[in-house]
C-alpha cells in the first residue's frame, strides 16, 4: 500500500493491535499496584510526547493550549477522564476481568452515538436507536445474570465516551492536546511515585527488567495515539470506526484464550447483543457515508 489512504490503514491497524494486545504487557506487571503503573505510564508518555513536539517545533502550540484558562480547563477534564479509563483498564487485567474491559470498548461506539445525541443534538436514526437499545439490554442481562452491574465495562465505555465529547470542544491538534493532558497529569504521577517510593514500596529501580517495562509503558501509550492521529488524517471516518473493532477483539482474545478467563452463558448473551448492535450501527454508518458521497458527486457534476 503506497497511497496515503493505504498508509493510514496500516497505521490504524498497528495502533489497534498495540491497544488490543497490551493486556499481555500489563499482565506481566500484575504484581505492581495499578495506581503505580498508571503514574509511570503518565510520566513516561509525557516525556515521549514532549520530545516529539519539541522535534516538531510545536512547543509554542502546547504553551497556547495550556496558557488559556478555558482551554486548560477542558484539557484537565479530558485528562481526568482518560486517566480513570486507563486505571480501570489496568485494574481489570490485574483482577482477572479483562473480558469486561473488552466489553466496555465494544460498547463505546454505541455510547458515543448516545452522547452525540445528548450533548450535540446529533440525529439518532432508527437503526442507531436499536443498536443503542441492544447495548442497554446487554448490560441489563449481565446485571441480572451476575447480580451486579458490569461496572468496569460501564466505566471504560462512559469515560472514553466523555473523553470524546470533551475533545470535540478542544480546538487543538491531537498530538498537542494529548501532550497537554499528560503534562497536567505528570506532576500528579510524580507525587504518587514519590509517596510510594518514600514508603519503601516503589518497584522502579529494584530490577532492571521491571524498570524497563515501566518506562516502556510510556511508549505503548504514546505510539498508538500517534499512529491513530496519522491514520485519522488519511482514512475515511467509517473505515477508522470499523478498524477500531480490532482493539476489543484482540483484548477479548487475550482474556478468554490466553488468560483463560471464564466466558459464561451471560457473557455470551451480552456479547451477542453487543455484536448485533455494532453490526447494525456499522451497516447504517456505511450506508450514510455512501449516500453522502453520492450526493457530493451529484452536486459537483455540471448539469
Amino acid at each position: 500500500m503506497h497511497s496515503e489512504a493505504g498508509k493510514g490503514v496500516v497505521a490504524m491497524v498497528c495502533a489497534c493491535l498495540i491497544w488490543g494486545f497490551s493486556p499481555l504487557y500489563y499482565k506481566l506487571l500484575e504484581h505492581i499496584p495499578p495506581l503505580e503503573i498508571l503514574a509511570h505510564r503518565t510520566v513516561w508518555s509525557f516525556v515521549i510526547f514532549l520530545c516529539v513536539i519539541t522535534l516538531q517545533r510545536r512547543l509554542g502550540d502546547l504553551r497556547r493550549v495550556l496558557g488559556a484558562p478555558r482551554r486548560a480547563g477542558i484539557v484537565l477534564l479530558a485528562a481526568m477522564s482518560i486517566s480513570v479509563n486507563w486505571f480501570c483498564f489496568i485494574y481489570s487485567i490485574q483482577v482477572g476481568r479483562a473480558v469486561e474491559a473488552a466489553l466496555g470498548y465494544y460498547i463505546f461506539p454505541l455510547v458515543a452515538v448516545l452522547f452525540g445525541w445528548i450533548f450535540f443534538r446529533e440525529a439518532l436514526g432508527r437503526v442507531q436507536g436499536v443498536a443503542v437499545a441492544l447495548a442497554v439490554l446487554a448490560v441489563s442481562m449481565l446485571t441480572y445474570g451476575f447480580g451486579v452491574a458490569p461496572w468496569i465495562a460501564l466505566v471504560v465505555a462512559i469515560t472514553f465516551g466523555f473523553y470524546g465529547v470533551i475533545k470535540k470542544r478542544l480546538d487543538a491538534g491531537p498530538v498537542v492536546s494529548v501532550t497537554a493532558e499528560v503534562a497536567l497529569l505528570a506532576p500528579v504521577g510524580l507525587i504518587i511515585l514519590a509517596v510510594v517510593h518514600g514508603q519503601g514500596g516503589g518497584h522502579f529501580g529494584q530490577d532492571a527488567f521491571e524498570s524497563g517495562m515501566l518506562v516502556f509503558s510510556g511508549l505503548i501509550t504514546a505510539a498508538p495515539l500517534m499512529l491513530f492521529s496519522y491514520a485519522a488524517r488519511r482514512v475515511r471516518l467509517s473505515t477508522v470506526g470499523l478498524l477500531q473493532y480490532i482493539n476489543p477483539t484482540a483484548q477479548f482474545f487475550c482474556a478468554v484464550v490466553i488468560f483463560g478467563e471464564p466466558f459464561t452463558f451471560w457473557h455470551k448473551l451480552a456479547f451477542g447483543l453487543i455484536w448485533a448492535g455494532l453490526a447494525l450501527y456499522s451497516a447504517s454508518s456505511l450506508r450514510q457515508e455512501r449516500a453522502a458521497r453520492r450526493a457530493a458527486i451529484a452536486a459537483s457534476t455540471p448539469v
